[in-house]
Parts: C-alpha cells; sequence; structure tokens
C-alpha cells in the first residue's frame, strides 16, 4: 500500500533525527509509565522488542523487568516461519541476528500462551490503536497467535501519532499505546 510506505519513510526519517539524549529522555518517561500500568504489574511473563534505530528504548526496561523477578521474552525472526519467542535471562545472550537487531540464541520457544503482555514496536500509529509497522508482516502474523487476553502493549514518541492510519483487515489493534506524552487506550 502506497500509503503506508509513504508515511512509513516519512516517519522514520524524523525519528532518525533526534538526538540520543532526547530518545533516552523519552524513552525513561515511557518506560516509567509502562511500569506503572495494571497490565505490566499483573504480568509474570513480558515480550519484549529489543530496540534500532531511534526507536523507544527497550533495553534498560528489559534488565529492570528481569531483576523484579518476572520473566522477558524476546523476538528472534526465523526465516519462513516469523517471530519466535525465546526466553532470556540477561541482555548478554542476544547477539546481531537478522536485520542487524539483537537476538537471543536459536532454542526452543515459549508457549505463547504464557505471554501476559507483548510490548510492540512500530513506526507510525493512530489514536484508534493501529500500527504501522517496518512492512516486513512480522508482528502482524504473530499477534493473532497469541491467546485473547495478552495484552498488547505499543511504544512510541508523541510525534509518532496521527489521527487514522490506513488499515486492513489483518491489522489488529493494541490495547495501548504509551508516549512521553500520554497514554492512549485502553482501546476496545
Amino acid at each position: 500500500m502506497k500509503d503506508k510506505s509513504r508515511l512509513r519513510k516519512r516517519f522514520i526519517e524524523q525519528r532518525l533525527r533526534f538526538l540520543q539524549d532526547e530518545v533516552k529522555q523519552k524513552s525513561d518517561i515511557i518506560m516509567s509509565t509502562l511500569f506503572s500500568t495494571d497490565y505490566y504489574k499483573k504480568a509474570k511473563l513480558v515480550m519484549f522488542y529489543v530496540d534500532m534505530r531511534n526507536e523507544v528504548m527497550t533495553k534498560g526496561a528489559i534488565e529492570e523487568t528481569l531483576s523484579n523477578g518476572k520473566r522477558v521474552v524476546v523476538p528472534r525472526v526465523k526465516k519462513g516461519y516469523g517471530l519466535l519467542a525465546i526466553e532470556i535471562e540477561s541482555l548478554a545472550e542476544l547477539n546481531p541476528g537478522t536485520f542487524g537487531v539483537l537476538e537471543p540464541p536459536e532454542r526452543d520457544e515459549v508457549p505463547l500462551d504464557d505471554i501476559d503482555v507483548v510490548v510492540i514496536p512500530g513506526v507510525v500509529f493512530d489514536k484508534k490503536g493501529y500500527r504501522i509497522g517496518y512492512g516486513g508482516g512480522y508482528y502482524d502474523n504473530f499477534l493473532p497467535k497469541l491467546k485473547v487476553d495478552t495484552k498488547k502493549i505499543a511504544l512510541a514518541f508523541e510525534m509518532q501519532l496521527i489521527d487514522s492510519v490506513p488499515t486492513e483487515s489483518h491489522d489488529m489493534k493494541m490495547d495501548m499505546i504509551i508516549t512521553e506524552k500520554r497514554t492512549y487506550g485502553p482501546f476496545y
């Protein structure tokens, strides 16, 4: 879809203009908000993306979540299959994988029904809970495999929010979108 491609290009370029200090400062605010949500507090197993290219930073949140005694899984891309949810005990286990993103080593995937919260990246979001990702369809294919009550929380900078994004029948709403300025949702 041309509209999605144009939006992707524009918003990635804008996000890449952020200075690293700005990304860190905004990410810290977003993580503080995430940690205060009931969804996160009640979760025993949280799936985080591993940040790249000026996304909302998650590595500190992964470490804090592990130190709080919660289980953490991160995605691993498997060609021909999509995203695998692999449990980690430390960021030290991660190495550059597909697309240069840090990934866990190859091992058994956790049962998807065990995941309570999925923290999701994206390029553009709307105020109704929809997202545009990077165009690979990885999360579009992964999210429907989760149990219905797994909470989907997107992390974004306020500049990544617009009134409406083009959607298709397979697009799933997030339960919540957290930015440095406000929380959108829960969406139903």
